[in-house]
């Protein structure tokens, strides 16, 4: 009696599941290509732009939306050897008040910064007491009410604010010290620069920003990586602490939109 082996199919059974893998590879690379160039995680690691972003929030950066430069293109705060852009491409609209972006600065270790745009290309800016005057304009302060935080290792209560910027974009801030007793209360005037941004934190006593020029400064537009726009997780406990992963999650946060 003749035995007819199956090795033939086993070998065309193993060749097939082959082919499946490399296609389910080519694809989830194609995904992730095709989804890096529109939109790109990042984690929020300190309390600067606190209440908007708390330390332990993960958001999306919409890098379409503003075209792409060479900073576009950051993995682990690092640029892609990419060749020289001249100028954004493919951008759908300009940076303006109130946006909150994720930029490349260069004069603190090359890290990737997040805040907020108070002053756009030839604005005049300056802090007076604490309160933004934008080309000696006044931007409307409104006192909402009390926010506590843990800051630096203790429970501290600071005043939330509505500022109003000349765009009419409202947005809260926060205050530790009284108007015109922080440290970066009364400073200025700056003029910006020609394709330059004015970026500051919602934290306004706990933020190296703009107003800082050794550490900051003017943003170039060209710095810009893109505009944030969602959270898609939030967390109190880092990512060792696995007994508290259940309990830190802040639904109430996730898949929230950044104003």
């Amino acid at each position: 009696m003749d035995f007819i082996s199956d090795d033939n199919n086993s070998g065309n059974f193993w060749l097939e599941i082959k082919k499946l893998v490399k296609s389910l590879i080519k694809t989830f690379i194609g995904l992730f290509l095709l989804f890096s160039l529109l939109y790109q995680p990042f984690k929020i690691p300190s309390e600067s732009m606190v209440p908007t972003l708390l330390i332990g929030d993960f958001l999306l950066v919409d890098k379409y939306c503003y075209g792409y430069t060479n900073d576009s293109f950051r993995m682990w705060n690092k640029t892609l050897p990419l060749p020289k852009f001249t100028k954004r491409i493919f951008a759908s609209k300009k940076p303006t008040y109130g946006d909150v972006i994720v930029f490349h600065n260069p004069k603190d270790g090359h890290k990737n910064y997040i805040k907020r745009i108070i002053g756009m290309p030839g604005d005049k800016v300056q802090l007076k007491d604490g309160v933004v005057f934008i080309n000696d304009k006044k931007c409307e302060i409104t006192d909402e009410d009390t926010y506590s935080l843990m800051s630096k290792g203790e429970y501290r209560i600071f005043k939330k604010y509505t500022e109003t910027l000349p765009n009419g974009y409202k947005h809260v801030i926060i205050k530790y010290f009284p108007f015109g007793k922080g440290h970066l209360d009364n400073v200025g005037p700056y003029n910006i620069p020609k394709g330059h941004y004015f970026v500051m934190g919602d934290n306004r006593d706990n933020s190296s920003d703009s107003r800082v020029m050794e550490t900051c400064g003017f943003i170039p537009d060209e710095r810009v990586m893109g505009q944030a726009k969602c959270l898609f997780f939030s967390s109190s406990c880092n990512w060792y602490q696995v007994f508290d992963w259940l309990f830190s999650i802040r639904y109430e946060r996730i898949f929230t939109k950044i104003r």
